[in-house]
């Protein structure tokens, strides 16, 4: 069951992050009625018995425990000016929104005020994300706790002290199911290349990808050592991988392109 499920809870924005992350929610037992979603989009509002939909958050009288951020971050500035009277009457606030720093929601909410800033990844969408979190100081370890139920409702969910973290941790977590779509593309066209049609040449790479993934979840070995099982010395595996594993190979460009993706997040947080 969500950590905190006995009290409301009231979910700010259901696109598809907090839409997935409502329905993780309800499966793990929280109630319908212990909900309420804000969300001025009459196609995203969820239709779910005894679940209340509003379009704003002004239209919220009661004083939620937990209030989930998951709007986009250009527009987060036009729903926290209402939301403010939540963090007078001490509800946590969890956000999921990238670049959003814990000074910027003490500016608008309060310094006082208890947030929870996190990222996730969009594969939350089928429950198998990962989030890390950082929290103000005025967030107890109970509240932590009841954020963490709610996090873990999509895939898994860990913390930093040190909010600088969330910058490499969007970089390589945040951004990285981009970097593996992009994977799946370049061994289809190479495949292609070699002569497979170009549906059977994706069909593959999906498939290898995805299967290697469930392979790396479920093993309890390193992917070093998964990598080593698949490679027979002096066999086709080898051969690829002196390429990939050269100095010039895979290594220096993830590492130029998470370095510059980090330096993104700093500033677009700046």
């Amino acid at each position: 069951m969500v950590a905190g499920a006995g009290a409301k809870l009231l979910l700010v924005g259901c696109g598809k992050m907090g839409g997935a992350m409502l329905e993780g929610w309800l499966a793990r037992g929280l109630a319908a009625s212990d909900a309420i979603v804000a969300e001025p989009v009459e196609a995203l509002r969820p239709k779910k018995p005894g679940l209340r939909c509003v379009t704003s958050s002004q239209d919220v009288r009661e004083t939620p425990k937990i209030v989930v951020l998951a709007v986009k971050p250009q527009t987060m500035d036009a729903v926290l000016p209402d939301l403010r009277r939540f963090a007078d009457e001490g509800a946590v606030f969890l956000s999921i929104a990238a670049g959003k720093t814990l000074t910027y929601f003490a500016s608008h909410l309060g310094a006082t005020a208890k947030v929870v800033r996190s990222m996730p990844n969009t594969p939350a969408a089928v429950r198998q994300g990962i989030t890390v979190a950082c929290a103000s100081p005025g967030v107890s370890a109970a509240e932590k706790k009841r954020c963490q139920g709610l996090l873990e409702a999509v895939g898994q969910a860990l913390w930093v002290e040190d909010e600088s973290l969330l910058d490499p941790v969007t970089a390589l977590s945040g951004s990285g199911p981009a970097y593996v779509f992009l994977l799946v593309e370049a061994m289809a066209a190479a495949g292609a290349k070699l002569g497979l049609t170009p549906d059977m040449a994706m069909q593959l790479a999906r498939a290898t990808v995805a299967g290697s993934g469930e392979l790396l979840k479920q093993s309890s070995e390193p992917a070093s050592q998964l990598r080593v099982n698949v490679t027979s010395p002096g066999g086709t595996t080898a051969e690829a991988l002196k390429v990939l594993m050269a100095p010039d190979g895979i290594q220096p460009v993830f590492d130029k392109a998470l370095a510059a993706a980090s330096r993104r997040s700093k500033e677009l947080a700046g």
